[in-house]
């Protein structure tokens, strides 16, 4: 694959200004947590929060969400910490910490409850949301990852035919110095195979691939990775039961194995529908959102 030259994303949209392709939805920054947070909503109704996962941005969700507004719910997908538009940070990655982030956004909406989707990374921030603040889950989706603490650790070990990456990425200074000026050598091959769409590049390049390789942009996602094994520690000195919210296990047909996914979830969760996206990758939301959105209107009026 040639790799082309990747410009530094535009700048940072003004704040409760429109989004440009998606009537009805507006930017908006939030000071939480000790950080600033950007996030984009829309819609009315009840609240469904979508939570993106390296290296990816808010965007990930962006063909979804229009459906699910059009469906009778207030959307609201937020850069995670360090992420897209969102500030860069030194500390705070911990799921915990970055739940919080969220968490603090949807309590300035006044929402009481919520229906909270993770995929990736977004998935670990998901769990250690739910698994704080139950009562505050109607439903919960999780796809496309594992959770620290519940066989993520099994998973990253590559001495057993776990994934490498994990551990490379947990060095975040030093992952962030062996990929600076290589990031789009290092992203776009792996953002194109885990994308059953034919556009994927086309797309990673527009939408993702700026804010990674604009200065600092690696090292902020790899600061996500580094916190992964006290995130385990840290999810299991918490754990006292198994979620009692409806959970979704949510894969991409080509996507990471969705036995994987699930084997994790059983051990936290206790009422647990799964589903495979049809015609997708890693990347669902984007490869199949008119699906992906039925289903979710499903889950959430079930």
């Amino acid at each position: 694959m040639q790799i082309p030259t990747i410009s530094p994303p535009q700048p940072a949209p003004a704040n409760d200004s429109p989004v440009d392709g998606l009537d009805g939805f507006r930017h908006h920054f939030a000071d939480v947590n000790g950080t600033r947070i950007h996030y984009v909503s829309g819609g009315a109704g009840p609240a469904v929060v979508l939570v993106h996962g390296w290296p990816y941005t808010w965007a990930l969700w962006r063909q979804l969400m229009p459906l699910i507004a059009d469906a009778g719910f207030t959307v609201i997908a937020p850069d995670l910490r360090g992420l897209g538009y969102s500030a860069h940070a030194e500390d705070g990655f911990s799921k915990v910490s970055v739940a919080e982030d969220i968490r603090a956004i949807v309590q300035s909406w006044g929402f009481a409850t919520i229906n909270l989707v993770g995929t990736d990374i977004g998935t670990m921030v998901a769990y250690a949301y739910a698994s704080r603040h139950p009562e505050e889950i109607a439903h919960l989706v999780l796809a496309e990852s594992l959770i620290p603490g519940f066989g993520l650790e099994e998973l990253m070990n590559p001495a057993t035919g776990g994934y490498w990456h994990f551990g490379f990425h947990a060095q975040a200074d030093l992952a962030a110095f062996l990929t600076e000026g290589k990031e789009s050598a290092y992203l776009l091959p792996t953002m194109s195979m885990m994308s059953a769409s034919p556009d994927a590049a086309e797309t990673a390049m527009g939408l993702f691939l700026p804010h990674y390789v604009a200065p600092g942009g690696m090292r902020q996602g790899f600061k996500h990775y580094a916190t992964m094994v006290s995130d385990g520690q840290e999810n299991r000195a918490a754990f006292t039961a198994k979620l009692a919210m409806p959970v979704l296990v949510l894969s991409g047909e080509r996507g990471i194995p969705q036995a994987q996914t699930l084997a994790c979830v059983e051990k936290v969760a206790a009422d647990i529908q799964t589903d495979i996206v049809p015609a997708s990758g890693h990347t669902f939301s984007l490869d199949n959102p008119v699906w992906v959105a039925d289903r979710l209107n499903r889950f959430f009026n079930d």
